[in-house]
């Protein structure tokens, strides 16, 4: 494996640790679109700070991308406080005027500053071949202090995620804790980047800590899996398109990320599909099997085996949770009881002796 390539692995991992476990914070609150519109808002950041910097050094970009993107959050904030309009129409308004004036400034950019503005388009959908050692350096940094943050604030920041009117009960400061969650959330958004891209670093976000969700409801286990998820596909996304040229790093991590995610909504023990209709079936077949239970106990107990008995006796047997009409229905088609004509139940002659 050449040096290169294990640069961009490594960035790579990174950012999927990184992204992955912090965009829990979104996910768990039920803001995930909070990713999109932080990335989106980053490129007037990253243009100005070209602008005003002149050079392309990714620190001074990613900190241009910062500012815009906080400011871009403390605005929806501010709209969601002193106006009726939604959440998901702010950050709709955030994303749309932050990302048009991007466009703009690029685009004045181009016209200013000729060829030396080349490159910066790279942060739309991401270059990850162009991550350098001081890259990882600076991931790495960012990544330790957004951790320490988190590992700091491990409860109040719970609180808030959960039950934010619960955490001012107990006198949190919840405004200063929503804004700490908004700084760890632009820091995972902005040092992916440079390998993602604007477009695409929103999946990088809300994939990990979607599929995470499905396999557990305890917050640490769901952004321990989150970051281990990420890293995963980061590297495996990496390695692969190391395997052909010009296959694109990002856009490969993002179908990782997503097929894993409905991996596990399909498979996860708790909550996957699969295993939700397994146990849907289980649960028809143990109450059809209730519902011939009660006929036969029914039958055993009247003198007349074969006399009838209304759906509300059954019912009253069962209690009222079961849904004796429509399993009695669904017994009526496979052949196990027939209704009589004053409409009763009797167990029909094969399934009369069933134990």
């Amino acid at each position: 494996m050449d040096f290169t390539l294990r640069i961009v692995m490594t960035g790579a991992a990174l950012l999927g640790l990184i992204s992955g476990s912090l965009g829990t914070l979104a996910v768990l609150r039920r803001q995930g679109l909070i990713g999109d519109a932080v990335a989106h808002a980053a490129l007037p950041g990253i243009v100005l700070a070209f602008l005003l910097s002149g050079s392309k050094a990714p620190v001074v970009l990613q900190l241009g991308a910062a500012v815009s993107g906080t400011l871009a959050l403390l605005w929806v904030q501010a709209i969601l406080r002193t106006t009726r309009v939604r959440f998901d129409a702010a950050l709709g308004m955030a994303l749309a005027v932050f990302f048009g004036l991007g466009v703009v400034l690029l685009s004045a950019a181009q016209h200013t500053a000729g060829a030396a503005q080349a490159g910066l388009d790279r942060f739309l959908f991401g270059q990850a071949a162009t991550l350098l050692r001081e890259d990882l350096i600076v991931m790495a940094t960012a990544g330790t202090l957004a951790f320490a943050l988190v590992l700091a604030f491990w409860k109040e920041i719970q609180l808030v995620l959960f039950d934010e009117a619960y955490a001012a009960t107990l006198g949190l400061p919840v405004r200063r804790l929503q804004t700490l969650l908004i700084v760890l959330l632009v820091l995972a958004i902005i040092i992916g980047l440079q390998t993602v891209g604007v477009v695409l670093m929103s999946a990088v976000i809300v994939a990990p800590a979607a599929a995470a969700r499905q396999w557990s409801s305890r917050y640490g286990r769901v952004l321990l899996l989150a970051g281990l998820f990420g890293l995963l596909s980061g590297a495996l996304g990496a390695w692969i398109s190391s395997l052909a040229p010009r296959l694109p790093t990002g856009p490969l991590i993002v179908l990782l990320l997503t097929a894993l995610a409905l991996l596990s909504v399909l498979v996860a023990p708790a909550r996957g599909l699969l295993w939700q209709y397994v146990r849907r079936r289980r649960a028809r077949e143990t109450a059809r099997q209730a519902v011939m239970a009660v006929l036969q106990e029914l039958a055993h107990r009247h003198p007349d085996a074969e006399h009838p008995h209304p759906t509300a006796t059954i019912q009253a047997a069962l209690g009222a949770d079961v849904p004796v009409e429509a399993i009695l229905r669904d017994l009526e088609r496979r052949g196990k009881v027939r209704r009589t004509p004053d409409q009763g139940w009797q167990l029909t002659e094969r399934s009369s002796h069933t134990p």
